[in-house]
């Protein structure tokens, strides 16, 4: 390296030199460039030792597929409701409809996106958390209580009553479309704004543009029922009709869980554990609830994933799905991929140094639905993944092995019943506002991910 810091030419040829020795670098070198990464840097030794048995397996369905979406959120959420529904339906198979949420929140989230310029209208337009906002002003991703939010305004309907349109299963050029028009919606507000227009004026003004998003909305995902008609024959060939329902009769009706009594449960390494957190501007309705989580220890939030899972119910996380993962074979580990010893080199982070460096945020939200226990203790996780059922693990389920949940886990909901007595200590801290941009709001901001 030269005394200013740049790259000599004495350096590259001694690199091509000190790369050209070593017989190794030709060998992988052949093998990188005729081959996938996947293929070479795989462990065999982890793929021969991991099987798929578990000593508690709760599901018996099919496994769910989101598309090119990035709704997992919405999918996970819906499928922990549906073993229940399913029950008491006494049906084979049975989903809720992803797209009659997934407009919900599309129509929330623009109004509450509108309304956040609104209250950053007199910041100027480099002012980090107006340009973080611009920057995505809508996507497909979403958080636990964001969802929750959307079902206790909006309520449930079956996907018969609305099924999936070319836009719900392939996002991305509504989303294009609607982030040109929310971002000119938000150029016209701040100029407003600076020119001193009053709020009322300005909050008019905005019920406009939110006509325009409704109208959007429905020509690409069908416009959502006030009423539908519901029946169904179970799998003993016994039909039933329930009638005109509304989408919160249904909901209240046909869910089971006792989803207002959850709490969001994170490991983050970066902060203070047995303390309340949550994140600016994530939110999708305004006036709803904040999206609050409660840092937790890893052991302790596997102590809790297990015990849910044990008594019968499936369990909503939120990951880094893609890190160390063959999606074909439906596996995680964290050495499944010999990198380190591949390249020769040592990466040096821990998850909290991940976290910092941006090496690695959620991006995923998917269902635990079994877990293998060996004295006590985990050994290895089964779960639902939305991602269909081809190409993609044991037909859309996943094998997890523990390791992996201690590098890449971040988040399960959990009911409030199975914490300990220093969590809900916890529970009753003020909550500490991490800025907008923080990793651990990152779930909400995820588009199609495979």
């Amino acid at each position: 390296m030269s005394s200013d810091g740049s790259v000599s030419l004495e350096m590259i040829q001694h690199l091509r030199e000190r790369f050209s020795q070593d017989p190794t670098n030709k060998l992988l070198q052949n093998a990188l460039s005729n081959g996938h990464l996947i293929d070479v840097a795989l462990d065999r030794d982890i793929v021969q030792s991991t099987d798929s048995s578990f000593s508690t397996k709760l599901d018996s369905w099919t496994a769910t597929n989101q598309r090119s979406s990035g709704r997992c959120w919405l999918f996970a959420a819906l499928n922990l409701f549906r073993p229940g529904a399913m029950d008491m339906m006494n049906m084979k198979d049975f989903e809720f409809s992803q797209a009659h949420i997934h407009f919900w929140d599309k129509f929330e989230r623009s109004n509450c996106f509108l309304e956040s310029m609104i209250e950053l209208g007199n910041r100027d337009i480099g002012d980090r958390t107006v340009h973080f906002l611009l920057s995505d002003p809508i996507g497909d991703g979403g958080q636990w209580n964001m969802a929750m939010n959307l079902i206790r305004k909006h309520g449930l309907v079956p996907k018969s009553a609305f099924p999936e349109s070319k836009s719900s299963s392939a996002t991305r050029w509504m989303n294009a479309s609607l982030k040109d028009l929310l971002r000119s919606s938000a150029c016209e507000l701040r100029d407003m704004i600076s020119r001193d227009v009053g709020l009322e004026e300005v909050r008019a003004r905005k019920k406009e543009m939110i006509g325009g998003v409704w109208r959007l909305l429905c020509m690409h995902l069908g416009t959502p029922p006030e009423r539908f008609s519901w029946q169904w024959r179970d799998k003993d060939d016994v039909f039933h009709r329930k009638g005109e329902m509304t989408p919160l009769e249904f909901s209240s009706q046909f869910v089971s869980v006792d989803w207002d009594d959850y709490v969001c449960l994170v490991h983050d390494p970066r902060n203070d554990m047995y303390k309340t957190y949550t994140v600016d501007r994530l939110q999708n309705v305004a006036g709803g609830p904040p999206v609050v989580y409660l840092n937790v220890p890893i052991e302790e939030m596997k102590r809790i994933t297990m015990e849910i899972i044990e008594d019968g119910l499936p369990v909503w996380m939120g990951c880094d799905v893609g890190k160390q993962m063959h999606r074909k074979r439906g596996l995680w580990d964290s050495n499944l991929y010999d990198l380190q010893g591949l390249y020769g080199f040592q990466y040096g982070m821990d998850k909290r140094d991940r976290l910092i460096h941006g090496q690695t945020v959620m991006t995923h939200a998917m269902l635990f639905t079994g877990v293998d226990v060996v004295d006590g203790s985990p050994r290895r996780w089964r779960v639902e993944n939305s991602w269909g059922t081809k190409e993609s693990g044991d037909k859309g389920f996943f094998t997890m092995n523990d390791n992996w949940f201690d590098d890449y886990m971040f988040e399960i909901a959990s009911p409030s019943s199975k914490l300990s007595e220093e969590m809900r200590k916890g529970l009753e801290t003020s909550a500490t506002m991490l800025p907008a941009w923080d990793p651990m709001g990152s779930l909400a901001r995820r588009g199609p991910l495979f």
